[in-house]
C-alpha cells in the first residue's frame, strides 16, 4: 500500500512539474483609454493573470493589483528603472493601484521574490512573468 501511494504522489509531482514547463502564456494587450493604460493583475498560487502584459512605450500606466484569498504572501516586483519601471509591492487581497510610464521599448521580467528558507522561491515555482514595451 505504502509503495502505491508513493508512486502517486511521485507521478503528481511529476504532472505538476510538467504543466509548469508548458504553461500558456496569459496575455493582455493594454489598450489606451483617457491618456492612459489600464491593468489589472492577480496574483495567486504561484501565478500571476495575466502573466504577459503588452504596453505601449510613453504612455501613462496604471497597474491595478491584488492577490487571491489566502495566507501565502506575494509581491509583484519589475525592476527596469532604466524604461521607467520600477515596481515592488507586497499583495494584498484588496486592489492596490501603480502607476508609472514605460520610456524604453524592451522586454522587461515582472516577478514574485518571496521565498521561504530554503525552499523554491515563488519565481521558481512559476509566478513570473514579462512586461513588453511596444512603439
Amino acid at each position: 500500500m505504502n509503495k502505491i501511494m508513493l508512486m502517486s504522489l511521485l507521478l503528481t509531482l511529476q504532472l505538476l512539474w510538467v504543466t509548469h514547463l508548458f504553461a500558456e502564456d496569459k496575455r493582455f494587450v493594454a489598450q489606451v483609454v483617457d491618456g492612459k493604460q489600464t491593468v489589472e493583475i492577480i496574483g495567486g498560487d504561484y501565478f500571476f493573470d495575466p502573466n504577459v502584459v503588452v504596453l505601449q512605450v510613453n504612455v501613462p500606466v496604471e497597474f491595478k493589483v491584488r492577490k487571491e484569498n489566502g495566507m501565502i504572501p506575494h509581491d509583484l516586483v519589475i525592476s527596469a528603472p532604466e524604461a521607467g519601471i520600477d515596481v515592488n509591492i507586497g499583495l494584498k487581497s484588496d486592489w492596490q493601484t501603480v502607476t508609472f510610464v514605460p520610456t524604453r521599448v524592451g522586454t522587461y521580467p515582472m516577478e514574485c521574490q518571496k521565498k521561504l528558507l530554503w525552499f523554491e522561491s515563488h519565481k521558481e515555482k512559476g509566478m513570473e512573468g514579462r512586461i513588453e514595451v511596444i512603439q
